[in-house]
C-alpha cells in the first residue's frame, strides 16, 4: 500500500511539472502565393522565453534538428528545400557543443509549385526544445496550410 501510495504521489507530481511545460514552442504555418502556380509555404515557431529549438542543421553534438516532411502529392511539388531565418550559433551546456539555436521564434519557408488544384498542403514538423535544465522529448506535429 505504502508503494502504491508513493507511485500516485510521484505520478501527480510528474503531471503538474510536465502540464507546465508542455508546449514551449506554437507553431503555425500561412501560404503566400507568388503566382497563379508558385507560393511559400511560410512556417513560424513562437519560442517561450527561457527555451530554445534547434536549426535544421545536422551536427553529431546530439540534439534533434527540425525537420518537415511534405505529405507527396501530384498536386504540387516542392521547390527546392526548405529554409531557415535568424537561427544563431551558441554553446549549449547540455550537448558541450556549438549548435544553431533558436530563442524567442523561428521562420521556415518552403517553396512550392503548384502542378493542380492543391487547396490544402499538408507536412509534419519534428522539433526538440531544451531550456537551462533539461530538453523536453522530440515532438512530431501534423500542420497544413490552405493555397486558396
Amino acid at each position: 500500500m505504502k508503494q502504491l501510495l508513493i507511485l500516485l504521489f510521484a505520478a501527480f507530481c510528474f503531471t503538474g511539472y510536465t502540464a507546465q511545460t508542455a508546449d514551449p514552442v506554437k507553431w503555425h504555418a500561412t501560404y503566400k502565393s507568388v503566382s497563379k502556380t508558385e507560393g511559400e509555404i511560410i512556417i513560424s515557431a513562437t519560442i517561450d522565453k527561457g527555451w530554445h529549438t534547434y536549426s535544421q542543421r545536422e551536427t553529431d553534438a546530439g540534439p534533434i534538428p527540425t525537420s518537415f516532411k511534405f505529405t507527396p502529392s501530384k498536386l504540387y511539388s516542392l521547390v527546392g528545400k526548405t529554409t531557415e531565418s535568424n537561427a544563431h550559433e551558441e554553446y549549449v551546456k547540455a550537448f558541450e557543443a556549438k549548435i544553431f539555436v533558436f530563442h524567442d521564434k523561428a521562420e521556415f519557408i518552403q517553396k512550392v509549385k503548384l502542378t493542380g488544384k492543391a487547396s490544402l498542403i499538408t507536412f509534419k514538423v519534428e522539433y526538440m526544445c531544451c531550456n537551462d535544465m533539461m530538453c523536453l522529448p522530440p515532438k512530431i506535429l501534423e500542420l497544413s496550410v490552405k493555397t486558396q
